[in-house]
């Protein structure tokens, strides 16, 4: 059960949150399919990669492999499971031009404006995410999402990921709050939601790509309706 008479102050998560991260993946691997010469079909490409893509990142903020392993795993898996005879140059070069054209693409999710605009005004906002530092600045700066946030915790400034501890208290330290009158809002169980709890901060889950329902925190399936409930 909320307690929205304590909240003074939102955590929000950024891919798959309010940076609509499938989206502006697959437009930045049309752009990348085009330059060289990729001969797979990319509907195809992209229902292998996104759950590897996942999973990749799982491995990550769990420290299984390193910031490099996990950019290069996700395109290698993909490539081999659909039996994609790859280069080391190719797969070089679509990595660096992964990560140079993605923050280019401004793709938010519906009403992202809508409810910060209504969130602004009443809460101190803040971003927690495990993406890259200067790659989420520039996807949130391209985006105009930076007016409305004061502080934009990175998991490299911070030195740990979510869902660990250490990076929920780092990002309170900063934004000079406390947890009981903190809210975080992701789409991550394990990440997010967990993480957050675990620290005594509230939580909500914006369950954008279908995990399983549960009941550790009020759950919402739009932006719309996180608005409704705050």
């Amino acid at each position: 059960m909320l307690e929205l008479c304590r909240i003074t102050t939102i955590f929000f998560d950024l891919d798959h949150t309010l940076w609509d991260f499938e989206k502006n993946s697959e437009l930045t691997f049309a752009q990348i399919f085009d330059e060289e010469n990729i001969s797979l079909r990319l509907t195809d490409f992209i229902s292998a990669y996104n759950p590897i893509n996942h999973d990749c990142w799982r491995l990550y903020r769990n420290n299984q492999i390193t910031h490099d392993e996990l950019r290069d795993l996700r395109l290698v898996r993909t490539f081999e499971e659909l039996d994609y005879d790859y280069s080391p140059k190719l797969l070089a070069a679509v990595n660096k031009k992964y990560i140079d054209y993605l923050s280019q693409f401004t793709h938010l999710f519906k009403d992202t404006f809508s409810l910060l605009d209504y969130l602004a005004g009443r809460y101190e906002l803040h971003i927690i995410t495990n993406g890259f530092d200067a790659v989420q600045r520039l996807k949130i700066e391209r985006s105009k999402l930076s007016r409305y946030f004061h502080h934009i915790i990175t998991a490299e400034k911070a030195g740990h990921k979510k869902p660990s501890p250490h990076i929920f208290k780092y990002a309170l330290d900063v934004a000079s709050k406390t947890a009981s009158e903190s809210l975080m809002v992701g789409d991550s169980l394990e990440a997010d939601i967990q993480g957050a709890l675990a620290v005594g901060m509230q939580a909500i889950h914006f369950n954008s790509h279908d995990e399983a329902l549960h009941d550790e925190c009020p759950i919402v399936d739009s932006l719309q309706a996180l608005q409704q409930l705050l």
